[in-house]
């Protein structure tokens, strides 16, 4: 499958569908067809504006329209998209909430390269931004990225991070966010080695494969089942003359997207049935719950073949981060040489993507970490979204993290404390943080989690 022409054919398939859609709601709009009673043309007009903005949405970046924010003094602030750091690959982006004071806090979010922008974590962006500087990792689009660019792989990404943290400077805090969070940690324990007053001041891991064993899902299931030889073969092809990355192998954004889809596929059925429903009815609107959340969910983006191969090869199937035996520019990175930044891990108890305990296992890694730096949350009832934007992460989670980064800030007392979560969750043995404390991870970190099976 490594030929243009497959990777133009998926490109001539969804621009088809596209063409299908805005065909049928035009046909169905003509006055004429408003003449006599005919049903027919409300569900073909329905239909259309369904499936048009569905196939449409699956090429266009999302726009990160973060609204105006509202500081102390009751003043409204637009909010501007910096640009602090620009390589090839991904950019270091700031949220400038124009005319506020800096804030103490400086969080750096390191959002997922998994087939989605990082406009993935727009909520959880919007929910920090009173409270913190957010700064986000914005990962570009492989197949317009040049071919002269050069390669991408989970030991690129990795020095990205490190190169990212250097320009922040070390009062800072990491927020990793799923498939970055074991690239995360090994970037802290390569600085630790090669640049120590570079690391930040806390690492918060939420939901991320440090040991996929640990719990296997789907996700894990599928890693082991297939050879790295099935996975070239049958994922990989070279974008096509349509873009600027012509040429380049990647793993396509659309095959990643009907491997998503066919996860949960009545589920997305039903969705999309309702949906045309509701607009046959006019019942539906702009932003109504469906395309809010369709339009994020649908707008997937190529990624790196190397990248793509790399991090199934060394984090799920040879487990170089579980193991403590990553390798960055030839250099052997010791996870253990973390010894200074304090670190937290946040899952999710119906987690079904990195299932609880795989995250929890990167606490075992830092032997050379205190305990009393060392903290843990599982959410009850939290799925693997849930635990980094919905109402969970907002009042349950998010304001433990900000407890978490304040008590680690070095200076809590000029610290703006974040209001108390608006009820109580009991989370058993984990996550009781104070501005002097922090809750010791247990000693065998896959004890204390309940095996999930898969959705």
């Amino acid at each position: 499958m490594k030929y243009m022409m497959t990777y133009d054919m998926m490109e001539s398939m969804r621009n088809t569908n596209q063409w299908l859609g805005s065909t049928a709601r035009a046909f169905a709009s003509y006055p004429a067809m408003a003449m006599t009673a005919n049903p027919f043309m409300d569900w073909l007009g329905a239909w259309g504006e369904v499936t048009e903005r569905a196939f449409s949405r699956m090429v266009v970046k999302p726009d990160w329209n973060i609204p105006v924010q509202t500081i102390a003094d009751g003043t409204d602030h637009i909010v501007h998209v910096e640009t602090v750091l620009e390589k090839p690959f991904g950019n270091l982006i700031h949220f400038n909430v124009g005319g506020r004071a800096p804030l103490k806090r400086r969080v750096l979010l390191v959002a997922p390269m998994s087939g989605h922008y990082a406009t993935l974590v727009k909520k959880t962006v919007i929910s920090l931004l009173p409270d913190c500087e957010v700064y986000v990792t914005d990962w570009h689009n492989a197949r317009d990225i040049p071919v002269s660019a050069g390669k991408f792989d989970i030991e690129d990404s990795t020095l990205y991070l490190v190169d990212f943290m250097k320009k922040l400077g070390s009062d800072l805090h990491v927020i990793a966010v799923c498939q970055p969070a074991p690239l995360t940690l090994a970037a802290v324990a390569y600085l630790a080695a090669e640049d120590p007053n570079a690391q930040p001041r806390s690492m918060t891991l939420i939901g991320g494969p440090i040991d996929p064993d640990a719990n296997p899902t789907a996700v894990t299931d599928f890693g082991r089942s297939v050879t790295m030889g099935q996975l070239e073969q049958s994922m990989i092809q070279r974008v096509g003359f349509k873009y600027k990355g012509v040429g380049r192998q990647v793993y396509p954004g659309l095959l990643q997207l009907s491997s998503f889809i066919s996860m949960n596929g009545e589920l997305h059925a039903k969705a999309f049935r309702d949906q045309i429903i509701a607009t046959a009815k006019g019942e539906a609107s702009e932003h109504d719950k469906h395309n809010q959340f369709y339009d994020e969910y649908l707008a997937v983006m190529d990624m790196p073949a190397e990248f793509y191969l790399s991090t199934v090869e060394r984090v799920f199937k040879n487990r170089d981060i579980a193991r403590n035996a990553f390798v960055v520019d030839g250099k052997k990175v010791d996870i253990g040489a973390i010894t200074t930044v304090a670190v937290k891990v946040v899952e999710g108890e119906k987690d079904d993507i990195s299932a609880p305990g795989q995250c929890l296992a990167a606490l075992a890694l830092m032997t050379g970490l205190p305990d009393s730096k060392k903290a843990s949350h599982l959410e009850p009832g939290a799925g693997h979204y849930g635990i980094f934007a919905g109402a969970k992460w907002r009042r349950n989670i998010r304001p433990l993290v900000l407890a978490f980064i304040d008590a680690n800030s070095g200076d809590e007392a000029s610290v703006k404390k974040p209001a108390p979560a608006p009820q109580k969750v009991d989370t058993g043995p984990v996550d009781k943080v104070g501005k002097n404390e922090t809750q010791t991870a247990p000693k065998n970190v896959t004890e204390m989690r309940p095996k999930t099976g898969t959705k």
